[in-house]
């Protein structure tokens, strides 16, 4: 029977294709494997402890853990009594929490480790709500998971049953709190229809089937992640959980996945790397890499020569099948989202035999609106594809990317005002970026509809489009485009570290190893600004960036900087770095 409500979803694999591995955790250097079945099992069991905990139908649980299975049992076991999960970012701030836990009116919070259980045990007392805290990991003196599991219970079992019988598909299941780039964060309202009907329409795009692995590690409270889990579920495909983010070369080995998620930012480091291999050849070695690399940034979807196919078949055997080798060996798809891809390096992903699908969508539509996929002529480089086949879209007068479909969230949570703002009276959901069509059918984003701004000569200026561009360099780890009201385009710039210590001990230049060193040497300056000359000659005169600053620090989302999903908080880096933009805009 067709799944209707997110958690139908372990009964459905159950019932068509029942997984020895539906789940992998690697402890202790194994790999821990559940089962569809002890699956199911183990959320009938948490529930039951949660019924006779006192949750009601309503109630807020909140979950901020790592990536895991014991994460997914819980989401089920929360769904099938009708409460409410409330997924966080374990990066974000202990006032995050009290913000959201008071907002939500979160009563049971579950977290992974010591140091998110102290975090939340520190804004406790100002969460009247929160009752108890279970944490997944064993830790002394603190309730672990497993004192929710209880055993069959003919009277627990029927109140599961009489309350997962009462809960409608367009019933509200998660509480998503967006990770707002300026102000508090708001709660996105989520139903079984909204999530269920993204996993139906994304299922045609997703290459494999219920053979097939896949390996975890974006953030599971991300609703990108999360949807995709959904999918796996509803596809057969075995999941298994990074260690963590430094670890995922390795598991990629280990588990050879046919299927994973990424952000431009892995595969911007994953690039890095292996040209940074490229570079430390020698001979023929060397020129060959060189060689393939350069067949690769020719790569053209459609209009391709025979000689080109042939010259493209010959470096995928001499040297892209070792990027493969590198990702496992038998990846199918990678599916990226949540920024802006920067089209050479699809390109090079795509001419290695590296499928990067790359897609848009928002925590407001459950996530996905459009996404490339291989079926057919499906594909186009510096587009976010086609929408999904029970969406629409269509592009404002002003340039705005509008959305309708079931996806579309039910409203923000307590905050009718922001709802009636983002969702029209015809429905549509106004996404806040600013796109186009090419071909007719493929969606392009070009920027965020807040962050253009004017200069005092009264241009426009559209940062995102830029700094996607200059961020092709591999001297520029992060960017951000300023000059709003101001006479010209500026920059705050972030350096690549570790490629700049590559470059100049193969230059040997001495300017030391540190980043507050390395800013203030007259090389690392030169060369910042021929990158900067490089890129600027793509843009108007009007656009080009003028002068820029180099900052003495990472930009992170633990630094304040970026959001967790790694978009930069404008108002924030502009104010921490202030003395640089002062300096910049000096005289002028």
């Amino acid at each position: 029977m067709e799944p209707t409500r997110l958690f139908d979803l372990p009964h459905y694999q159950l019932e068509k294709f029942p997984q020895e591995v539906a789940f992998a955790d690697k402890r202790d250097g194994k790999w821990v494997t559940i089962s569809t079945q002890e699956y199911i099992n183990k959320s009938k069991a948490i529930s039951r402890g949660l019924i006779r905990l006192g949750i009601q139908p309503g109630d807020k649980i909140a979950m901020i853990s790592n990536n895991r299975s014991e994460w997914n049992i819980c989401d089920i076991a929360i769904q099938q009594i009708g409460a409410i999960s409330v997924p966080m970012y374990p990066t974000i701030s202990a006032s995050d929490y009290e913000f959201i836990f008071n907002n939500a009116g979160v009563k049971l919070c579950i977290v992974s480790d010591q140091e998110l259980y102290d975090k939340v045990a520190s804004v406790k007392s100002k969460v009247s709500t929160l009752e108890e805290i279970y944490s997944f990991e064993k830790l002394d003196g603190i309730q672990n998971w497993e004192e929710l599991s209880v055993d069959e219970d003919a009277s627990l079992d029927e109140e599961i049953q009489k309350r997962s019988d009462a809960i409608k598909a367009d019933d509200l299941v998660t509480l998503i709190y967006t990770s707002g780039t300026t102000g508090n964060p708001k709660g996105v309202m989520l139903s079984h229809t909204n999530l269920l009907s993204n996993v139906k329409a994304c299922e045609p795009r997703l290459p494999v089937g219920h053979t097939a692995k896949s390996l975890s590690f974006l953030p599971v409270c991300h609703v990108y992640e999360r949807m995709l889990l959904y999918l796996y579920q509803y596809t057969g495909v075995s999941v298994y959980f990074a260690e963590s983010i430094d670890t995922i070369g390795d598991n990629l080995k280990e588990v050879k996945p046919n299927v994973f998620t990424a952000v431009p930012r892995l595969l911007e480091k994953v690039y890095d790397k292996i040209m940074a291999k490229g570079e430390a050849l020698t001979g023929i070695k060397r020129k060959l890499f060189f060689w393939a690399v350069s067949v690769g940034e020719q790569y053209k979807v459609l209009g391709r020569s025979g000689m080109y196919d042939l010259k493209l078949k010959l470096a995928r055997k001499l040297i892209f099948s070792k990027w493969q080798e590198a990702l496992g060996g038998n990846v199918e798809a990678v599916a990226c989202g949540s920024a802006a891809l920067q089209p050479r390096l699809a390109k090079m992903f795509l001419a290695a035999g590296i499928p990067v699908m790359e897609g848009y969508g928002l925590t407001e539509t459950s996530p996905v609106l459009s996404v490339n996929y291989e079926k057919g002529d499906h594909v186009r480089i510096g587009t976010t594809g086609t929408p999904l086949d029970n969406v629409e879209i269509k592009i404002a007068e002003d340039g705005e990317i509008l959305a309708k479909g079931p996806n579309v969230m039910m409203g923000y949570y307590n905050n009718p005002e922001a709802t009636a703002k983002a969702i029209d009276k015809e429905g549509w959901f106004h996404t806040g970026d600013i796109g186009q069509f090419e071909e007719g059918k493929f969606l392009k984003i070009t920027d965020r509809k807040k962050e253009m701004f004017k200069t005092s000569g009264g241009k426009y200026i559209a940062p995102q489009v830029m700094e996607n561009k200059f961020k092709e360099s591999r001297f520029i780890e992060q960017i951000m485009v300023i000059g709003e009201n101001q006479k010209m385009p500026a920059a705050l710039i972030v350096v690549a570290v570790e490629f700049i210590q590559e470059w100049i001990k193969r230059k040997g230049i001495d300017c030391g190893s540190s980043q507050a060193e390395m800013i203030k040497h007259e090389k690392i300056l030169e060369r910042i600004q021929e990158e900067i000359n490089h890129y600027n000659a793509e843009f108007g005169q009007f656009e080009r960036v003028k002068k820029f600053e180099l900052t003495d620090c990472q930009w992170t989302p633990e630094t304040g900087e970026l959001t967790p999903t790694m978009k930069p908080k404008r108002k924030f880096i502009v104010e921490k770095h202030k003395d640089l933009v002062e300096k910049i805009y000096a005289g002028e």
